[in-house]
């Protein structure tokens, strides 16, 4: 019998942004073994857990998990030198073209589309913006950028939409645009990651890429278990299980963020503003099963944290998602009904607000 450990990291800068009850569950037995790996791509943690499934034939699977997640890093990554960093060189040429990675078509279409389906809230267009607030990187410079930069960038207005695919090449109409899939990268490789084990064969699993967490099956006879961050304490707010094909995502201000003169800048920017998001520490969202998912978990908890506390339901509205809670600035909870019946609290005396 596996020894219960408590609550597992999964996080990689900062604090994590979920933990996972992962290894060692009561009701496991010793035909149920469980094995688990780590690695670190994104710039996080990231773990992959498979139960049910023998140690040699699990290892390999995991590693071709861990595998693909390293190609993903390196194309995806907006930053440093890969394919996608390579787009943006032309972008910021426009209107030059050049010929396309054939991988990268569907995956810019999906996040235009996601893009339009928020109002513009989630913009992965934005990446000359979250550069000059020095977020691309992962060792973050505290700094205040030239307002007039900013509002330079604002009213370039770079948009998912202004870019071009004509057959096999691309172009951008225009030069603001930088592509930065950070609020997408992990959530694609979680439904990646799914269909691969499914099609191996694999039922039981989970997938935490950062605190971006996708469920396959359950392990011995409960439900997969994760808990969520609290944004200010060491520990989980609260636990909830994730069943067969359900994701779950966060985005919080507690990650990747500085502070200076006691205000506190993280690295989601609001598009229309320039500046990055205040008045919320956290959004999680939980996306039901489905070949999107993952994505879905990633993408959907941004528009409702740059939309606020008086915006956060119609975002997430906007975005499919009924299973959301928000917490503000001052620590109190805000979240939809069917989110409030999946969720544990573990801290008594907290102000809660259950929004239809």
């Amino acid at each position: 019998m596996l020894k219960r450990k408590p609550f597992m990291a999964a996080g990689g800068k900062g604090l994590p942004i979920l933990f996972v009850l992962a290894l060692g569950f009561s009701g496991c037995s010793r035909e149920t073994p469980i094995y688990h790996q780590q690695g670190f791509v994104f710039g996080t943690m990231v773990e992959v857990t498979i139960a049910g499934v023998p140690k040699a034939r699990a290892q390999k699977l995991a590693g071709h998990v861990l595998s693909d997640f390293d190609i993903m890093t390196h194309t995806l990554n907006a930053w440093k030198p890969g394919t996608l960093s390579r787009m943006n060189a032309i972008f910021a040429l426009s209107p030059s073209k050049a010929a396309i990675a054939p991988g990268m078509i569907p995956i810019l279409r999906d996040a235009t589309r996601y893009s339009t389906q928020s109002g513009g809230l989630f913009n992965p267009s934005i990446g000359k913006l979250i550069q000059l607030w020095g977020f691309e990187s992962d060792t973050i410079t505290p700094r205040r950028p030239d307002p007039a930069q900013i509002a330079a960038l604002v009213k370039a207005n770079p948009q998912m939409t202004d870019i071009v695919i004509d057959g096999i090449q691309f172009y951008s109409k225009n030069p603001a645009v930088r592509v930065d899939l950070g609020g997408y990268a992990k959530g694609y490789a979680l439904d990646i990651a799914a269909a691969y084990l499914r099609a191996q064969g694999v039922k039981n699993a989970l997938i935490n890429i950062g605190g971006n967490i996708i469920a396959l099956g359950r392990h011995g006879d409960r439900p997969w278990e994760v808990g969520i961050q609290d944004p200010r304490k060491p520990g989980p707010i609260a636990t909830l299980a994730l069943h067969d094909g359900e994701a779950i995502g966060t985005s919080g201000d507690y990650q990747h963020y500085f502070i200076i003169d006691g205000v506190r800048y993280c690295h989601i920017i609001d598009p229309r503003t320039g500046y990055p998001a205040q008045g919320v520490q956290s959004v999680t969202v939980l996306t039901p099963p489905g070949p999107r998912a993952g994505v879905l978990s990633d993408v959907a908890s941004k528009p409702p944290f740059i939309a606020g506390v008086q915006g956060w339901r119609a975002a997430a509205r906007k975005m499919g998602v009924d299973q959301v809670m928000l917490i503000d600035d001052h620590g109190q909870i805000y979240l939809t009904a069917a989110m409030k019946k999946r969720l544990h609290f573990l801290e008594k005396g907290r102000a809660i607000h259950v929004v239809p």
